[in-house]
Protein backbone atom coordinates (compact mmCIF):
# COMPACT_ATOMS: atom_id res chain seq x y z
CA UNK A 1 0.00 0.00 0.00
CA UNK A 2 1.41 3.36 -1.00
CA UNK A 3 1.76 6.26 1.44
CA UNK A 4 -1.31 8.16 0.23
CA UNK A 5 -3.56 5.12 0.48
CA UNK A 6 -2.14 4.23 3.89
CA UNK A 7 -3.06 7.78 5.00
CA UNK A 8 -6.56 7.38 3.53
CA UNK A 9 -6.98 4.02 5.29
CA UNK A 10 -5.83 5.55 8.59
CA UNK A 11 -8.28 8.40 8.05
CA UNK A 12 -11.04 5.82 7.41
CA UNK A 13 -10.22 3.94 10.62
CA UNK A 14 -10.23 7.23 12.56
CA UNK A 15 -13.64 8.09 11.11
CA UNK A 16 -15.05 4.70 12.09
CA UNK A 17 -13.64 5.10 15.60
CA UNK A 18 -15.15 8.60 16.00
CA UNK A 19 -18.53 7.44 14.72
CA UNK A 20 -18.51 4.52 17.15
CA UNK A 21 -17.57 6.87 20.02
CA UNK A 22 -20.34 9.31 19.05
CA UNK A 23 -22.82 6.42 18.98
CA UNK A 24 -22.00 5.22 22.49
CA UNK A 25 -25.30 5.23 24.42
CA UNK A 26 -23.91 6.14 27.86
CA UNK A 27 -22.49 9.49 26.70
CA UNK A 28 -25.35 12.02 26.56
CA UNK A 29 -25.52 14.70 23.86
CA UNK A 30 -25.11 17.44 26.50
CA UNK A 31 -21.65 16.07 27.30
CA UNK A 32 -20.69 16.27 23.64
CA UNK A 33 -22.03 19.81 23.44
CA UNK A 34 -19.82 20.80 26.37
CA UNK A 35 -16.86 19.23 24.60
CA UNK A 36 -17.72 21.04 21.35
CA UNK A 37 -18.03 24.36 23.21
CA UNK A 38 -14.38 24.39 24.27
CA UNK A 39 -12.34 27.44 23.24
CA UNK A 40 -10.07 25.25 21.10
CA UNK A 41 -12.95 24.33 18.79
CA UNK A 42 -13.94 27.98 18.56
CA UNK A 43 -10.49 28.83 17.23
CA UNK A 44 -10.51 25.89 14.81
CA UNK A 45 -14.04 26.66 13.59
CA UNK A 46 -12.75 29.44 11.30
CA UNK A 47 -10.70 26.89 9.35
CA UNK A 48 -13.16 23.98 9.73
CA UNK A 49 -15.25 24.64 6.63
CA UNK A 50 -12.20 25.08 4.43
CA UNK A 51 -10.60 21.90 5.80
CA UNK A 52 -13.89 20.01 5.38
CA UNK A 53 -14.23 21.04 1.73
CA UNK A 54 -10.54 20.36 1.06
CA UNK A 55 -10.78 16.83 2.47
CA UNK A 56 -13.94 16.18 0.43
CA UNK A 57 -12.20 17.29 -2.75
CA UNK A 58 -9.17 15.09 -2.02
CA UNK A 59 -11.35 12.07 -1.29
CA UNK A 60 -13.40 12.64 -4.46
CA UNK A 61 -10.20 12.85 -6.51
CA UNK A 62 -8.89 9.65 -4.94
CA UNK A 63 -12.26 7.95 -5.43
CA UNK A 64 -12.36 8.90 -9.12
CA UNK A 65 -8.76 7.73 -9.54
CA UNK A 66 -9.67 4.41 -7.91
CA UNK A 67 -12.68 4.09 -10.24
CA UNK A 68 -10.42 4.72 -13.20
CA UNK A 69 -7.95 2.11 -11.99
CA UNK A 70 -10.73 -0.44 -11.46
CA UNK A 71 -12.07 0.10 -14.97
CA UNK A 72 -8.58 -0.07 -16.42
CA UNK A 73 -7.58 -3.31 -14.76
CA UNK A 74 -11.02 -4.83 -15.22
CA UNK A 75 -10.66 -4.54 -18.98
CA UNK A 76 -7.04 -5.77 -18.88
CA UNK A 77 -8.10 -8.61 -16.59
CA UNK A 78 -10.72 -9.68 -19.11
CA UNK A 79 -8.20 -9.63 -21.95
CA UNK A 80 -5.52 -11.50 -19.98
CA UNK A 81 -8.04 -14.04 -18.77
CA UNK A 82 -8.94 -14.97 -22.35
CA UNK A 83 -5.29 -15.72 -23.14
CA UNK A 84 -3.74 -18.52 -21.10
CA UNK A 85 -0.24 -18.19 -22.58
CA UNK A 86 1.11 -15.85 -19.90
CA UNK A 87 -0.24 -16.88 -16.42
CA UNK A 88 2.20 -14.63 -14.47
CA UNK A 89 0.92 -11.53 -16.24
CA UNK A 90 -2.64 -12.57 -15.46
CA UNK A 91 -1.84 -12.94 -11.74
CA UNK A 92 -0.06 -9.55 -11.74
CA UNK A 93 -3.10 -7.91 -13.36
CA UNK A 94 -5.43 -9.61 -10.89
CA UNK A 95 -3.33 -8.28 -8.01
CA UNK A 96 -3.51 -4.71 -9.38
CA UNK A 97 -7.24 -5.11 -9.86
CA UNK A 98 -7.59 -6.19 -6.24
CA UNK A 99 -5.56 -3.17 -5.09
CA UNK A 100 -7.59 -0.77 -7.20
CA UNK A 101 -10.83 -2.23 -5.83
CA UNK A 102 -9.46 -1.96 -2.29
CA UNK A 103 -8.54 1.68 -2.93
CA UNK A 104 -12.00 2.25 -4.36
CA UNK A 105 -13.63 0.91 -1.21
CA UNK A 106 -11.26 2.84 1.09
CA UNK A 107 -11.78 6.17 -0.68
CA UNK A 108 -15.53 5.63 -1.11
CA UNK A 109 -16.16 4.72 2.52
CA UNK A 110 -13.83 7.51 3.69
CA UNK A 111 -15.87 10.03 1.70
CA UNK A 112 -19.15 8.54 2.92
CA UNK A 113 -18.11 8.40 6.58
CA UNK A 114 -16.70 11.93 6.37
CA UNK A 115 -20.12 13.24 5.33
CA UNK A 116 -21.80 11.03 7.94
CA UNK A 117 -19.44 12.33 10.62
CA UNK A 118 -20.21 15.94 9.76
CA UNK A 119 -23.94 15.24 9.81
CA UNK A 120 -23.65 13.27 13.06
CA UNK A 121 -21.87 16.13 14.83
CA UNK A 122 -24.56 18.56 13.62
CA UNK A 123 -27.36 16.27 14.82
CA UNK A 124 -25.72 15.74 18.21
CA UNK A 125 -25.36 19.50 18.65
CA UNK A 126 -29.00 20.10 17.67
CA UNK A 127 -30.18 17.29 19.93
CA UNK A 128 -28.22 18.71 22.85
CA UNK A 129 -29.75 22.14 22.26
CA UNK A 130 -33.24 20.66 22.03
CA UNK A 131 -32.70 18.69 25.24
CA UNK A 132 -31.42 21.78 27.04
CA UNK A 133 -34.38 23.78 25.74
CA UNK A 134 -36.67 20.97 26.83
CA UNK A 135 -35.15 21.07 30.31
CA UNK A 136 -35.58 24.85 30.45
CA UNK A 137 -39.18 24.58 29.23
CA UNK A 138 -39.86 21.80 31.74
CA UNK A 139 -38.45 23.93 34.53
CA UNK A 140 -40.51 26.90 33.38
CA UNK A 141 -43.63 24.74 33.18
CA UNK A 142 -43.02 23.42 36.70
CA UNK A 143 -42.45 26.93 38.00
CA UNK A 144 -45.60 28.10 36.21
CA UNK A 145 -47.60 25.25 37.73
CA UNK A 146 -46.24 26.03 41.18
CA UNK A 147 -47.04 29.71 40.71
CA UNK A 148 -50.54 28.84 39.44
CA UNK A 149 -51.15 26.57 42.44
CA UNK A 150 -49.85 29.27 44.74
CA UNK A 151 -52.10 31.87 43.14
CA UNK A 152 -55.08 29.52 43.37
CA UNK A 153 -54.41 28.92 47.06
CA UNK A 154 -54.03 32.65 47.65
CA UNK A 155 -57.23 33.23 45.70
CA UNK A 156 -59.08 30.74 47.88
CA UNK A 157 -57.68 32.40 51.00
CA UNK A 158 -58.75 35.80 49.70
CA UNK A 159 -62.23 34.46 48.98
CA UNK A 160 -62.50 33.12 52.53
CA UNK A 161 -61.21 36.39 53.95
CA UNK A 162 -63.63 38.36 51.78
CA UNK A 163 -66.50 36.15 52.90
CA UNK A 164 -65.58 36.59 56.56
CA UNK A 165 -65.06 40.31 56.05
CA UNK A 166 -68.33 40.43 54.17
CA UNK A 167 -70.16 38.96 57.16
CA UNK A 168 -68.40 41.38 59.49
CA UNK A 169 -69.22 44.25 57.17
CA UNK A 170 -72.85 43.20 57.09
CA UNK A 171 -72.95 43.24 60.87
CA UNK A 172 -71.22 46.61 60.92
CA UNK A 173 -73.61 47.99 58.31
CA UNK A 174 -76.61 46.73 60.26
CA UNK A 175 -75.30 48.38 63.44
CA UNK A 176 -74.63 51.59 61.54
CA UNK A 177 -78.10 51.50 60.02
CA UNK A 178 -79.63 51.05 63.46
CA UNK A 179 -77.55 53.93 64.75
CA UNK A 180 -78.57 56.07 61.79
CA UNK A 181 -82.24 55.26 62.40
CA UNK A 182 -81.86 56.23 66.06
CA UNK A 183 -80.06 59.44 65.13
CA UNK A 184 -82.80 60.17 62.60
CA UNK A 185 -85.48 59.72 65.28
CA UNK A 186 -83.52 61.99 67.61
CA UNK A 187 -83.22 64.60 64.88
CA UNK A 188 -86.94 64.37 64.17
CA UNK A 189 -87.70 64.84 67.86
CA UNK A 190 -85.33 67.80 68.10
CA UNK A 191 -86.83 69.23 64.92
CA UNK A 192 -90.32 68.99 66.39
CA UNK A 193 -89.11 70.67 69.57
CA UNK A 194 -87.39 73.35 67.54
CA UNK A 195 -90.46 73.90 65.37
CA UNK A 196 -92.64 74.11 68.47
CA UNK A 197 -90.25 76.55 70.06
CA UNK A 198 -90.16 78.56 66.85
CA UNK A 199 -93.94 78.71 66.61
CA UNK A 200 -94.12 79.70 70.28
CA UNK A 201 -91.52 82.37 69.70
CA UNK A 202 -93.48 83.62 66.70
CA UNK A 203 -96.65 83.77 68.83
CA UNK A 204 -94.76 85.68 71.54
CA UNK A 205 -93.48 88.07 68.92
CA UNK A 206 -97.00 88.63 67.61
CA UNK A 207 -98.25 89.25 71.12
CA UNK A 208 -95.42 91.65 71.84
CA UNK A 209 -96.12 93.41 68.56
CA UNK A 210 -99.77 93.74 69.41
CA UNK A 211 -98.87 95.01 72.88
CA UNK A 212 -96.45 97.45 71.33
CA UNK A 213 -99.14 98.71 69.01
CA UNK A 214 -101.54 99.13 71.91
CA UNK A 215 -98.91 100.91 73.95
CA UNK A 216 -98.10 103.20 71.04
CA UNK A 217 -101.81 104.04 70.66
CA UNK A 218 -102.13 104.66 74.37
CA UNK A 219 -98.98 106.78 74.27
CA UNK A 220 -100.38 108.82 71.38
CA UNK A 221 -103.62 109.25 73.23
CA UNK A 222 -101.77 110.37 76.37
CA UNK A 223 -99.73 112.82 74.33
CA UNK A 224 -102.90 114.23 72.85
CA UNK A 225 -104.50 114.53 76.26
CA UNK A 226 -101.33 116.10 77.63
CA UNK A 227 -101.29 118.65 74.84
CA UNK A 228 -104.96 119.47 75.42
CA UNK A 229 -104.39 119.90 79.13
CA UNK A 230 -101.39 122.09 78.45
CA UNK A 231 -103.50 124.27 76.10
CA UNK A 232 -106.20 124.60 78.75
CA UNK A 233 -103.65 125.61 81.30
CA UNK A 234 -102.22 128.25 79.03
CA UNK A 235 -105.66 129.64 78.30
CA UNK A 236 -106.51 129.71 81.95
CA UNK A 237 -103.32 131.61 82.74
CA UNK A 238 -104.02 134.12 80.02
CA UNK A 239 -107.47 134.81 81.39
CA UNK A 240 -106.12 135.40 84.83
CA UNK A 241 -103.68 137.89 83.58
Amino acid sequence: MTLQWAAVATFLYAEIGLILIFCLPFIPPQRWQKIFSFNVWGKIATFWNKAFLTIIILLIVLFLDAVREVRKYSSVHTIERSSTSRPDVYEHTQMKLFRSQRNLYISGFSLFFWLVLRRLVTLITQLAKELSNKGVLKTQAENTNKAAKKFMEENEKLKRILKSHGKDEECILEAENKKLVQDQEKLKTELRKTSDALSKAQNDVMEMKMQSERLSKEYDQLLKEHSELQDRLERGNKKRL
